[in-house]
């Protein structure tokens, strides 16, 4: 694809709104797993929430199978991602600057966090 080149009074300006902000995170995540998360991404299974009045966005990667190669079950459908975001500290201040992105939790952990009553 030719470059169209930008005049010398021209501003080229790219707007979104929150779906699509969401969209061009998400992707991001999915492209980057394997550097953010030290992962074969052919291994891993992800989920996410955001919530978009606290400003916060939730990763979450695991391994897709056992073993066995059974599917394991994600720790999602028993997590109140919204409240987990919430009890959950930052685990990093920047995706790109530092070496170590995440924190690495059990299920059982990451469940108790999940239900712990919010701080005033």
């Amino acid at each position: 694809m030719q470059k169209e080149p930008l005049g010398t009074d021209r501003v080229r300006v790219i707007k979104i709104g929150k779906e699509a902000l969401f969209e061009f995170l998400y992707e991001q995540f999915i492209e980057h797993q394997e550097q953010f998360f030290d992962i074969d991404a052919l291994e891993a299974a992800d989920f996410f929430e955001v919530d978009w009045e606290n400003g916060q966005f939730l990763f979450g990667v695991q391994r897709s199978e056992d073993a066995d190669g059974n599917f394991l079950p994600c720790p999602c459908a028993d997590l109140d991602l919204k409240k987990l975001m919430r009890n959950l500290p930052d685990t990093a201040s920047s995706l790109y600057a530092c070496s170590s992105r995440y924190q690495e939790y059990s299920k059982s952990e990451l469940l108790a966090l999940s239900e712990k009553p919010e701080e005033p």
